[in-house]
């Protein structure tokens, strides 16, 4: 049997991207975005001078603070899809020019496009790129092959996704007491 490497991996992110992320995101509302749970969370702030800020250290402190719906589709638009479609793709995506998104709004359009421009990478790769090193933009990681990058990416993705989802809940139900 042959396989096709590219669509296996490709169809496992986009099963939980269209099944279960988005529609768990509909009606996502501005307070709900930037709501803190708990004193002293990560967010994503106006910066004073017309930008945005995410706010984030390293190393992070352990434990570290707990993050907002906002901060946590922030770190997926960005870090986990956005600068990668940027490192491996050359999608002309700007790190530095990056305006976090304040708005719910804001952050479900930086969403779509940051997996749109993975997604569109990810598909122009073969059997012989998925095995290759990822390369330098990856760190000490720059040895482990394209295809474990994109199984990483995937799980990162699912993981924040799922959190935005718990977070989503816990709203929902944030005033109803025992």
């Amino acid at each position: 049997m042959n396989l096709d490497w590219t669509k296996e991996l490709t169809d496992q992110l986009d099963f939980f991207w269209q099944r279960q992320f988005l529609p768990r995101l509909e009606g996502l509302t501005d307070e709900e975005f930037l709501w803190e749970p708990v004193d002293g969370c990560w967010s994503v702030r106006p910066d004073g001078e017309g930008g945005t800020r995410f706010e984030w250290t390293y190393p992070e402190p352990v434990p570290p603070p707990f993050t907002t719906i906002a901060w946590r589709i922030s770190h997926i638009g960005d870090g986990v899809l956005g600068a990668r479609a940027a490192n491996h793709f050359g999608d002309g995506y700007d790190r530095e020019a990056v305006r976090y998104p304040i708005t719910a709004r804001e952050g479900l359009d930086y969403l779509h496009e940051s997996y749109a421009l993975w997604h569109k990478g990810l598909t122009t790769l073969d059997d012989e790129a998925l095995a290759r090193p990822c390369g330098p933009a990856e760190g000490p990681y720059s040895e482990y092959s394209f295809a474990t990058l994109v199984l990483h990416i995937t799980r990162e993705v699912v993981h924040h996704g799922a959190e935005v989802c718990v977070l989503r809940d816990l709203y929902r139900d944030r005033t109803r007491g025992r």
